[in-house]
């Protein structure tokens, strides 16, 4: 819910109902803002994926318009296997009173009615009247029948309405039982020797408790749903009956016993559905949830695209990447607690978590409210401490009047100002703090970061220095550098995002003196860490002993460029560095990169304009992880200031309302120029001659790349020459400074300083001005003192 994670596509897939029982707790009791935040987070979710359809019902409450049904989860399988794996069948009937040549018929039905008797069980006894006057009624040769009725709760009466059912048909004594889904739903099917499947309601979705039930092996008996009739076959995993049909229901019951036992046939239907059961649904569910990835996802340039739903064929689960969690006995969603909540999630719960916060603030609110509803000795003592300071400083002030010739402001305005630069002073020594912990190093490394979300992910100590490219996202209690407030061009949301961290760059730049004074200047992404890419330990200690050795113009960096992250190579081609960057711009890279350094330089369309980069398979900088001297990263600066905007005068002229030249994709117009410029300073580093040294981020070992030697005839000093382009910095400069702007949105001026040699004795004149003014009133003043004389008030007059 944070930047820069807020437009990340998110999916959530909730199997359990914790929160939708808690829901009715928090209207009950008041808990709006606990409401509020859910009903905001579950804003924020892309789709909510159920894998039934009773689960939005309970959470409609919440309901964003983000809801989606898919059926088919393997978890109810997976329950099914944990929870076999730690009970025994007969064991369990033993518990319950079941003889062990007993049949246990157990009646399921729809869940959707969860606490009180419903018209579907009332359906299901006329249906399965007959059945139990046949076999419930005496003991007979045939065998003794048991029925369990699976519903609702065991709290709410439903034993005592079936007990009267069953006296009133003259059913024998505890033939007839009562089970609810509050209790072990899992020890319940296990148990039975036949599922009766008796709902009246036409269901949606395939119903999970006959998965579970022929997972168990257990044969089942069902209505010819069209639901149920889509995955299953007559005669082999299930038996069909005509729905409201008593004598369909008994033929079909009849097939499953033979002489007081479960026949054979039961025996093959159940081991049929038992194997079916487990991958019935994987097909459906597959495709489902690859048809909402496909309508939810943009895939970045660099992706590899997935190949379409269509190619699916016959899905099963990898049941061997359950097989680890199944061993550890997890998954059982349906035995549930008091609150209706999986006994194996609630150890863990966010909600417990969140619900738990929320009522201890409510009592640290209440406890403070209590304590400043009540005044004690101390306050008394303070405010008068508070009224006698007033009163002396009143004192003090008449006193003072009395002794001044005049007055330039209110004692007052003195006052409020005097208190405000207080404040302020101790405002910046407290963010001076990391400043100190700095002194004496050589170099500083500035993390460039976007939002709060980014914050886990940042580095602590003397080495880094937060770089926050919105105000709003700075870390609380730290020195991290506002980039808004020191470039006003990031005040504006279309640049900061298609500019990424080199805007920070920029800002760092601008009047760079005020805010880095070291030798050495380095920069990271905060993606580093995530990434695994940033310095260990040793590496930092590595990286500032070098640098205080080193001589002449490095760059150090530590995370490269992934030339080889499995991207898919046609005809065996190597992928060289403009290969790459095509890649992550959508092909687009040099076309772009060719356009905007002929325009930034004036070349002439039959010069060539992409500058070489070599293929001898050494390392290039990504993420923005280096280091370098502070001249060197000015001009780099320089540079990039330039460009920045050449590239950005082409897509300004491009025919299309908020295109990108670098990319098509509707994911990457956003941050439309960061790729590309990820890259840049790989490009200025080779051609300007500067020394490429690779440093690993775990071992801190150090290895050149590219060496200079064997750069000769390659490198384009003359369009990289620190004269030329200050010269065209300048030339810049003059035309911003005289408004000879050359289109309407011009972006070069707003990237950092405008200064060139007219502006530089414009500034002196000025200050040779303001000097003279000043000498010329203190003539005057002296002037008038001796003319009209001066007389000091006597003290106490």
């Amino acid at each position: 819910m944070q930047e820069p994670f807020h437009s990340i596509p998110l999916v959530w897939i909730i199997q359990e109902d914790s929160l939708a029982n808690r829901l009715p707790v928090y209207v009950e009791r008041g808990f709006q803002n606990l409401l509020s935040y859910w009903k905001s987070v579950f804003s924020r979710v892309n789709v909510i994926v159920f894998p039934d359809y009773t689960l939005p019902m309970l959470y409609s409450v919440l309901d964003a318009g983000n809801f989606f049904v898919i059926p088919g989860s393997p978890a109810d399988v997976w329950a099914v296997e944990a929870y076999s794996k730690s009970h025994e069948k007969y064991q369990l009937r033993k518990e319950n009173g079941f003889l062990k040549d007993e049949i246990v018929v157990v009646v399921v039905g729809s869940s959707f009615f969860y606490n009180e008797l419903s018209w579907d069980y009332a359906v299901a006894m006329h249906d399965v009247g007959p059945l139990l006057i046949k076999y419930a009624r005496r003991n007979s040769v045939e065998g003794s029948f048991k029925f369990v009725f699976l519903c609702g709760n065991s709290t709410d009466g439903y034993n005592d309405a079936l007990q009267e059912v069953a006296s009133r048909l003259g059913l024998l004594e505890h033939s007839v039982r009562h089970y609810g889904f509050n209790g072990d739903v899992n020890g319940v099917l296990l148990m039975a020797d036949i599922v009766l499947y008796g709902s009246s309601q036409v269901e949606q979705g395939f119903p999970s408790l006959i998965v579970r039930a022929m997972t168990f092996g257990i044969p089942v008996i069902t209505p010819d749903f069209p639901i149920i009739k889509e995955y299953v076959a007559e005669g082999a995993q299930v038996i069909f009956f005509q729905k409201d049909n008593p004598e369909g229901l008994s033929r079909a019951f009849s097939l499953f016993i033979s002489n007081g036992k479960l026949s054979k046939f039961a025996r093959t239907v159940a081991s049929a559905g038992r194997l079916h059961a487990k991958n019935m649904l994987a097909l459906d569910c597959v495709t489902r949830y690859a048809r909402i990835l496909e309508n939810v996802l943009n895939f970045p340039s660099d992706a590899l695209l997935p190949g379409p739903i269509s190619q699916l064929q016959q899905v099963s689960w990898e049941w061997n990447l359950f097989r680890k969690e199944i061993d550890l006995g997890t998954g059982d969603i349906l035995n549930m607690d008091e609150w209706g909540t999986s006994t194996s999630s609630r150890n863990s719960s966010v909600v417990d978590l969140l619900e738990e916060e929320f009522t201890k603030n409510i009592t640290e609110n209440e406890n403070r409210s209590a304590d400043q509803d009540t005044i004690s000795e101390l306050d008394w003592d303070v405010l008068h401490d508070i009224e006698s300071s007033e009163e002396y400083e009143r004192l003090e002030m008449e006193q003072l009047e009395e002794r001044m010739d005049g007055t330039f402001a209110s004692w007052d305005d003195i006052y409020r100002n005097a208190r405000k630069s207080e404040r302020f002073k101790f405002e910046a020594n407290e963010r001076d703090e990391g400043e100190l912990e700095r002194t004496g190093q050589p170099v500083c490394i500035y993390e460039i970061y976007s939002g709060s979300g980014a914050w886990p992910f940042l580095h602590h100590g003397s080495l880094y220095r937060g770089l926050a490219l919105s105000s709003a996202a700075r870390r609380l209690r730290s020195d991290d550098v506002d980039a808004v407030s020191r470039l006003h061009l990031l005040n504006y949301t279309h640049y900061r995002d298609i500019l990424c961290e080199i805007g920070g760059m920029f800002s760092i730049a601008n009047k760079v003196d005020n805010i880095h004074k070291r030798p050495w200047i380095g920069f990271q992404s905060w993606r580093a860490a995530g990434r695994k890419v940033s310095l260990s330990i040793s590496a930092e200690k590595v990286l500032e002993e070098t640098v205080q050795e080193t001589e002449g113009d490095v760059m150090y960096f530590w995370a490269h460029l992934d030339m080889d992250g499995g991207f898919t190579r046609n005809n065996n081609d190597v992928l060289t560095f403009w290969s790459m960057c095509d890649i992550l711009n959508g092909g687009h890279c040099r076309t772009a990169f060719v356009d905007a350094f002929r325009q930034m330089y004036g070349l002439p369309s039959h010069v060539e304009a992409l500058p070489p980069m070599p293929e001898d398979g050494g390392c290039w900088s990504a993420l923005h992880g280096w280091v370098m001297q502070t001249p060197s990263f000015l001009e780099f600066i320089m540079f990039s200031r330039m460009f920045v905007d050449s590239l950005d005068a082409l897509n300004a002229n491009s025919s299309k309302v908020n295109s990108c030249l670098l990319s098509s994709s509707e994911l990457e117009k956003k941050h439309c120029y960061c790729r590309v410029l990820e890259l840049l300073v790989n490009v200025w580093a080779y051609h300007s001659g500067r020394k490429m040294v690779y440093l690993d981020p775990l071992s801190g070992s150090l290895q050149e790349q590219h060496p200079i030697e064997r750069r000769r005839g390659f490198m384009w000093m003359k369009y990289f020459n620190f004269t030329l382009l200050k010269s065209m910095d300048e030339d810049l400069a003059e035309a911003a400074d005289d408004g000879d702007y050359p289109r309407e949105k011009w972006l070069w001026p707003w990237t950092g300083e405008v200064h060139w040699k007219g502006i530089y004795e414009r500034e002196r004149e000025e200050r040779y001005r303001q000097k003279m003014d000043k000498k010329r009133k203190m003539k005057e003043k002296m002037f008038d003192r001796l003319t009209k004389g001066y007389r000091q008030k006597t003290l106490g007059g």
